[in-house]
Parts: structure tokens; sequence; C-alpha cells
């Protein structure tokens, strides 16, 4: 039912923005409940995986600078 959590840094390298999306949207299927969000959820959950990728690169971004 789940899928293995990949890691999305190691050391001082990132994974790439689309690993990091996917990551995303693992996360917040997990969180709602929802493998595809019907019509009138859509737009949240988009907006959810938006977010979470968003802060997600961020993190992981400010991490490895630091590491650098």
């Amino acid at each position: 039912m789940c899928r293995s959590i990949k890691r999305l840094r190691e050391g001082s390298e990132v994974a790439p923005p689309d690993e990091v999306r996917e990551a995303a949207l693992q996360f917040v299927r997990k969180v709602s409940g929802f493998r595809q969000p019907s019509a009138r959820h859509r737009d949240a959950f988009d907006r959810a995986v938006d977010e979470v990728a968003e802060a997600s690169q961020a993190l992981l971004d400010a991490v490895a600078r630091e590491l650098a």
C-alpha cells in the first residue's frame, strides 16, 4: 500500500525538483486519504502538493548550502 520513502538529500547533493514534487504528492495523498481527489477537491489537493514541494525544496536548498 505505501511505497518506501526515498531520501531526497545525500550530503550536499539534493534531489531534482521532479523528485521533490513526487515526494510531496505522496505525502499529500497519505495525509488526505485521496489517491485521486474528486474534481471538487482537485484545486485544494494541487495547492497542497505545490506548497509542500516548495517548502521541501527550500529546506533542502538551505541545508545543502550550509553543508557546502
